[in-house]
């Protein structure tokens, strides 16, 4: 017969797996980074136990319960965790550390595995999450691409990753490009605490005694927050100043948006926000622009009267570094010369 431990969230490497047994929808919502999804209670048989604790009795709650999820767990037993061997070592953990993880303990240790449960369950994670997103940017070293928008900064980012240099790509944590135009087609945005997850994760891997590259990001990235921490940090930072030729920037962000030019309604749609910006006028222009694919014209317009305006602003304001950054000149924005200036970014110095 195994055992079920109990462990703290500094011993999660200690397993070989990690069993999250709340819903779907908990899961969902956020959950440990690698973490297989097992429920014990789903969605609806959750809320019919919530429903029933309340208006009937804790007891009677805890005796459907108990069928529900002695049904789900021989379920998980025969289907995802049927061909696991005897040295299999799952830690599993639910919402406080609680029943529904005690249950699936329990019953994986009868089995014969070596089994953790996690104290405190998710919460307990989400507290760990929370402190080290304060206390982990500060050991970093980071250096931030600067540069207006279409200036290459998230392929040089990919370009750098390619060459082994630390990277911190936040636009790829958060499922979005970081503009008024950046959500990415089909594809959601992280919940916030999701996105916190995916950042801690990636913060607690960096090697201390190298640079880590990002780009110069606003508080927000779409609907979802930067930790203040990481913030003042990265606004602090050394930066390099990208700059690359209109033409070049053009070219680059009718590739990034190609989904807008197979949909001019939907850039129209998306632009309607910046009408008491520019004026009604200039935002028909604009549409009519989008409507007849003159999109050359249309994404100079956009980058010469909102979007460098916006980033002078924003990054004279929040880079006091910048005025003294590095600056290059992309020529080209193709791959090729990507790669050469990121080997050149990370050659000893």
């Amino acid at each position: 017969m195994g055992m079920v431990r109990d462990i703290n969230v500094a011993q999660l490497g200690d397993f070989d797996e990690i069993i999250d047994v709340r819903s779907p929808a908990e899961y969902a919502d956020d959950h440990i980074p690698g973490a297989l999804s097992a429920p014990v209670l789903d969605d609806e048989e959750r809320a019919r136990i919530g429903t029933l604790y309340k208006q009937v009795s804790p007891f009677a709650a805890k005796k459907a319960g108990a069928v529900l999820i002695a049904r789900n767990i021989a379920l998980h037993l025969e289907t995802q965790f049927a061909e696991r061997p005897k040295q299999w070592k799952p830690l599993v953990y639910c919402w406080r550390g609680g029943q529904r993880s005690g249950a699936m303990a329990h019953i994986l240790a009868q089995v014969g595995w070596s089994v953790g449960k996690l104290q405190g369950g998710y919460k307990s994670y989400r507290h760990h999450v929370i402190d080290e997103l304060d206390t982990l940017p500060e050991a970093l070293d980071f250096q931030v691409l600067c540069g207006p928008t279409g200036s290459g900064k998230s392929r040089l980012l990919l370009a750098l990753a390619a060459q082994g240099a630390q990277v911190l790509d936040l636009e790829v944590l958060a499922q979005h490009r970081g503009s008024l135009l950046g959500n990415l087609p089909d594809t959601p945005q992280p919940s916030q605490k999701l996105f916190e997850t995916r950042l801690w994760d990636a913060l607690r891997r960096f090697d201390t005694r190298t640079p880590v590259f990002v780009e110069a990001e606003s508080r927000k990235i779409g609907a979802l927050s930067l930790p203040d921490s990481l913030l003042e940090k990265v606004h602090l930072a050394d930066c390099i100043a990208l700059e690359a030729a209109l033409p070049a920037r053009v070219a680059l962000l009718k590739e990034d948006y190609a989904h807008f030019l197979r949909s001019p309604a939907l850039i129209t749609d998306k632009l309607s926000p910046l009408t008491e910006l520019h004026g009604r006028k200039v935002i028909e222009q604009w549409a009519d622009l989008a409507e007849r694919g003159a999109w050359d014209e249309l994404v100079a317009e956009l980058l010469t009267c909102h979007y460098d305006p916006a980033y002078q602003r924003s990054t004279a304001h929040n880079f006091p570094a910048l005025r003294s950054a590095k600056r290059l000149q992309l020529d080209t924005l193709d791959d090729l010369h990507l790669r050469k200036t990121a080997q050149n970014l990370i050659l000893p110095k």
